[in-house]
Order: structure tokens, then sequence, then C-alpha cells
């Protein structure tokens, strides 16, 4: 990924943030017969315990080619995206000063990259799912829970998925939001954004000192 260094966002802290916030990530991997395979999965970021930039866990239905059609060890790239918008040229106050101004998108995105690793343990697919769901039911008032399901049926269905474990060697992040433009102009673009787009999360990172962590 392209990251001017106005662009780029090295802040573990900052990158690890988004992926909890906007955890479907887009798993790009290579397939034995040469090809590309692209499939949207929801993943956990967990610490690596070795010291590198984490583990992403997640599943994937039995049926899905990926696990038995990526190569074993081969290096997987996973896209998470956050707020993303266009940019109007209007919103920019130095328009009405010199017109040298042109539409543009401003966009925030985190890229992981590590070996893909396939774990068919029904055991580690349980405590993944009931993660899983602990971590988007918790804010419920009445949140669901695995065992809420029959077991039988719970054991049915986790029969039908496979695991998938990424421990990353590289996380990076371009929090493109304006920072390459006068202060006035960021005003501009999240006001605009606010009023026109009903934008305000991406806003919210245009407004947001150094483009990334409040």
């Amino acid at each position: 990924m392209y990251r001017p260094a106005h662009f780029d966002e090295p802040r573990p802290e900052v990158l690890r943030r988004l992926v909890h916030d906007h955890p479907l990530g887009l798993l790009i991997t290579p397939r034995a017969d040469g090809g590309i395979g692209a499939d949207p999965i929801p993943f956990l970021l967990d610490d690596d315990s070795a010291g590198g930039p984490g583990v992403l866990r997640g599943h994937v239905a039995r049926a899905n080619p990926l696990w038995r059609e990526t190569p074993a060890g081969a290096e997987a790239l996973v896209v998470f995206g956050g707020p993303e918008g266009y940019v109007s040229p209007a919103w920019y106050p130095s328009k009405a000063e010199h017109g040298k101004v042109v539409p543009t998108w401003n966009y925030v995105m985190v890229q992981a990259r590590g070996p893909l690793r396939v774990i068919d343990d029904p055991a580690w697919l349980r405590r993944l799912v009931t993660r899983l769901t602990e971590r988007h039911e918790g804010t419920r008032a009445a949140p669901w829970a695995v065992d809420d399901a029959p077991a039988d049926y719970v054991d049915a269905l986790l029969r039908a998925i496979v695991g998938i474990e990424i421990p990353l060697t590289s996380l990076v992040g371009k929090w493109k939001v304006s920072q390459n433009r006068p202060a006035a102009d960021r005003a501009g673009v999240a006001a605009g954004l606010r009023a026109e787009a009903n934008d305000t999360a991406l806003a919210a990172e245009v407004e947001r000192p150094g483009g990334g962590l409040a």
C-alpha cells in the first residue's frame, strides 16, 4: 500500500483500534492454481506471545475452497476499511482564494500480512465462536450466548466451519484524512462531511489531531 509520510499511521494502538471497531476484513490469498481469492471474514486480533504485531483469528465455511486451495504457509493479506467518502473542493475555503483545488477521496485503512494457518479443531473453534459472540453481543441488554442454542445444533454447525489463524508479520495503516490541506480546509472538509454527506465518522477522523488517535 502506498503510504506517503503525511498519510502514514504507524501507531499500533491506532491500527488495533480500527481492526477492533471494523473487524470485517477482506482476506486475500493466493491459490494453488495461480489465482487469487478474496473472502470477507470477521476477525479477532489477539496479542502475539512471540512479540509480533498480533494474531488474526477467524473461521470460514468448510465448503469454502479457501482452506483447501491456499498453499500451506502462503502469505495472506487482510484489508480492514474504516470511514471513507468523497471530498468536494467546494468545501475548501481556499477555493475562493485561488481556485486551485480538485476533488479527492478520504479514507482510513489497515492492512495486515502473515502466513495463513488452517485449524480444524472443534474445541478451538468453539472457543473462537464463543469469543466472537461475546465480543459482538456484549453491549446488548440481553446478550445471546452460544449455549442458548441446542448443543447438538451447535456441534453440527462447528463441524461445518474451519478455523483460520494468521500470525502477523506486518500491520500498517493509512489515514488519508486531509492532513495535506491547511487547517481551514480541513475544518471545511469536516463541516461539509457533516452537513452534506451526513458522515460524522469520517468528519471525526478529519478532526483528530494527527489524523489518527484523539
